[in-house]
């Protein structure tokens, strides 16, 4: 998907020199023009324009996406179920691993607030001119629903009533959260039916496919859509959204590096009883390949070699474990999902309660299942979650110009992550055996 015409400039870069372009000549007709109106009216209604249209085409299958990934994700890991304890086991792995990920990030984002930085000048800018309707969701979210009604919202009455009313905030109950519910009952009620399952499963891998496409239709205007949401930003923020960048960049780093530097290292020392250093050094070619692709798709026959030859995991273990965790075990974009909601909440001004955290948590976790291996896979289930919570997801655009580097950095987490669990597994499994 995405691949550049020979002679042309990679995705990448492009929506880099789309970001480039739009914040320097927002910054300097800030500079030149101040709050000229004629400048406020070409920022609003021609580059605003020009980045809505691409923001919508993302909104617009959020979600078939959410539907299609979640109940083929599960549908996937629903043959876990046939393997026994080792299903049970990389299972419970998954959750450990992407549990600890996301508490990491909004451990950070609580910390660091890297959202805090801007000025409350250029954040009652945002929120009146950037969003338009953010008061209201501002209210909707501090008056949020206590830990129970939330558990209890989250089992639809009507999935197709919380679908519709999903993104406009208009679903009786838990909205995106209710349709992830119903795509997991959906997904684990295909593995239970046999060969019946076959005709829907491939219905809706059509669909998924379908709709991946769409998103690369997106993705290929993302350079014109980041030139103009960044030049509308920066006209309106000026100089503080460069900070702003700044603080949020450092703060997923640092998250990605703990996570992997010290929950991995541990997992593999403690469990896997393998040495953390002689660990990195032996997949560090797939650590290189996951930076350089941004998919853990494509990087996934580099892993199974790499696995094989150089960690020695059983074959039956390692292949099972690196297919299923190149979908499922996205931890590094479960980290990045759960600080990039906390941070553009911070942005808007919203503190969210314990309840909206926990949600974060669950749809962080959930969200990595259904996020495809591709690069910018994560960005329409970012908006899934900020959506989830209130927050204005629109604020995406404020992340969209830096999201490369992160993407290369959360692949290569989500990676190491997949090779971390099989090492495990695989520890465990020949001690039981």
């Amino acid at each position: 998907m995405n691949k550049p015409r020979e002679g042309s400039l990679a995705l990448h870069w492009r929506i880099l020199v789309g970001l480039a372009i739009g914040a320097i000549a927002g910054l300097i007709c800030k500079q030149i023009l101040g709050d000229n109106p004629s400048l406020k009216w070409f920022s609003e209604n021609i580059a605003n324009t020009i980045g809505q249209v691409f923001l919508r085409l993302i909104f617009m299958v959020i979600i078939p996406l959410v539907f299609c990934a979640l109940t083929l994700g599960v549908a996937e890991i629903g043959d876990v179920r046939k393997l026994g304890r080792l299903g049970l086991i990389t299972l419970l792995m998954t959750v450990l691993f992407s549990g600890a990920s996301v508490l990491i990030g909004l451990g950070l984002a609580n910390t660091l607030r890297p959202g805090a930085s801007l000025s409350e000048e250029s954040r009652e800018k945002l929120r009146k001119e950037f969003i338009k309707d953010a008061d209201d969701k501002i209210n909707k979210a501090k008056n949020s629903k206590t830990v129970l009604s939330t558990i209890l919202d989250v089992i639809p009455r009507n999935p197709l009533q919380e679908a519709v009313g999903a993104l406009d905030g208009s679903s009786p109950g838990s909205g995106l959260l209710g349709v992830m519910f119903f795509s997991l009952c959906m997904g684990i009620a295909l593995t239970t039916i046999g060969d019946k399952a076959k005709p829907v499963i491939a219905v809706l891998e059509g669909f998924y496919e379908a709709v991946m496409v769409i998103i690369g239709w997106a993705m290929n205007l993302a350079p014109f859509g980041v030139c103009g949401l960044v030049f509308y930003a920066t006209t309106l923020l000026g100089v503080d959204i460069i900070w702003l960048l700044a603080g949020y960049v450092t703060a997923v780093l640092l998250g990605l590096c703990i996570h992997m530097f010290v929950v991995y290292s541990l997992a593999v020392w403690l469990i896997a009883k393998r040495n953390p250093i002689q660990f990195f050094k032996d997949i560090l070619e797939v650590l290189l390949t996951a930076f350089g692709t941004s998919s853990s798709s494509a990087t996934l026959p580099t892993s199974i070699r790499v696995v094989d030859q150089n960690l020695g995991i059983d074959k039956r273990i390692g292949h099972f474990v690196l297919t299923i965790g190149s979908t499922a075990n996205q931890n590094g974009t479960a980290l990045y999902e759960g600080l990039t909601v906390l941070f553009l909440a911070q942005v808007f001004g919203q503190d969210l309660g314990l309840s909206q955290q926990l949600i974060v948590v669950f749809l962080s976790m959930l969200a990595g299942i259904g996020t495809a291996g591709v690069p910018g896979g994560s960005l329409p289930l970012v908006v899934l979650v900020l959506q989830s919570i209130g927050v204005p997801a629109e604020g995406i655009a404020i992340i969209m110009g830096v999201d490369r580097l992160l993407d290369m950095s959360r692949t290569t987490v989500n990676v190491c992550g997949d090779i971390a669990v099989a090492a495990c597994v695989d520890a465990i499994e020949n001690k039981r055996s």
